[in-house]
């Protein structure tokens, strides 16, 4: 039974595994392809009558949410920031599929100005998957979507019992239920059995501390990651750069080395045809300016993940080409 004091929580849906139905309980894998449509939130809140003892839920009407592309994730921004701007919103929960799911966190963390809880979720095995890990995934969400400490720590992502921040949450492996963590700077907080407990906060600026204003961007400029090998070869920068990328991260070997792209980043840098910002494909630590693989005009990601890199460019690109003032985005955020 629905208490009349919960938080009012709103449950938005993307695509993804959680609401999936595969042919069996043992159908982990090709449930994409089984035929059965994905449960919509309606269905997920009748096969979890718990989480009516801990919210208000409403199924937002413009489900399902895309996340194809940032320009999606930019329309989700804008539904997101219109839905907590309402007085009788108390938070969001986000379901989609973990593939693209700390891209989405970090760019709602980034775009929507508000104190109250974005939480986002997914699941490594499809609704009705053996031990699967979606039910616990979404009731959890919203145990962290109602606590009081979650206001202001900007738009979190719970799984697996953990709760991390969405600048420093990654997935790290492709099956496993343990797939979401923040490495070398560590969660947040978990959310047991017996209660949500949370550790620290994220110090990186964020939500309502944000510059970031996704309803005054119409489109999102186009980024690129190029992700470096030994058996790279020179001429993948110049034809991104000829496909309309405006920026460039370079998923770099080690400490951020540009390696054989070296030379045509270095012009690219220079004559500002696209920003450059230097990444790492390692996975921990951070990539500095003034080392030894930076060239002028570069812009150095920090501890940021190429992908997480491309996401702050291309908002950075919204409002600035000038790579000492994205220096300073890549700096704060």
């Amino acid at each position: 039974m629905v208490q009349p004091d919960v938080p009012r929580i709103r449950l938005l849906m993307g695509p993804g595994t959680l609401p999936s139905q595969g042919k069996g309980r043992l159908d982990f894998v090709r449930y994409r392809r089984s035929g059965r449509p994905r449960m919509t939130g309606q269905e997920l809140l009748a096969a979890l009558p718990e989480i009516a003892e801990l919210a208000r839920v409403e199924v937002d009407e413009g489900n399902p949410y895309e996340v194809a592309t940032l320009d999606d994730v930019l329309k989700l921004a804008v539904r997101v920031n219109e839905l907590l701007r309402l007085p009788e919103v108390d938070g969001v929960v986000f379901v989609q599929g973990t593939n693209t799911l700390e891209e989405t966190a970090y760019f709602l963390s980034l775009t929507v100005h508000t104190t109250k809880p974005i939480v986002v979720t997914g699941a490594q095995r499809p609704f009705t998957a053996l031990s699967t890990d979606g039910p616990m995934n979404l009731l959890d969400a919203f145990r962290v979507a109602t606590h009081s400490e979650t206001h202001g720590k900007g738009a979190v992502v719970v799984t697996n019992g953990e709760i991390n921040a969405a600048r420093d949450v990654t997935k790290t492996n492709t099956y496993h239920v343990h797939t979401f963590r923040s490495r070398d700077v560590g969660l947040l907080g978990y959310a047991d059995a017996d209660k949500v407990v949370f550790y620290r906060a994220p110090t990186r600026r964020h939500t309502i501390h944000s510059e970031f204003e996704a309803e005054s961007v119409q489109r999102l400029p186009r980024v690129e990651v190029l992700y470096l090998c030994a058996a790279t070869r020179p001429g993948l920068a110049e034809a991104a750069v000829k496909l309309g990328a405006r920026g460039l991260v370079i998923a770099g070997i080690g400490a951020g080395a540009t390696g054989n792209l070296t030379p045509e980043l270095a012009d690219i840098a220079a004559s500002g045809r696209a920003v450059v910002v230097r990444s790492s494909r390692v996975g921990e630590g951070r990539v500095l300016r003034n080392d030894n693989w930076e060239e002028p005009g570069m812009v150095a990601a920090d501890n940021l993940s190429p992908q997480k890199a491309a996401v702050l460019l291309s908002l950075a690109l919204t409002r600035t080409a000038d790579p000492d003032e994205i220096q300073r985005l890549f700096e704060e955020y």
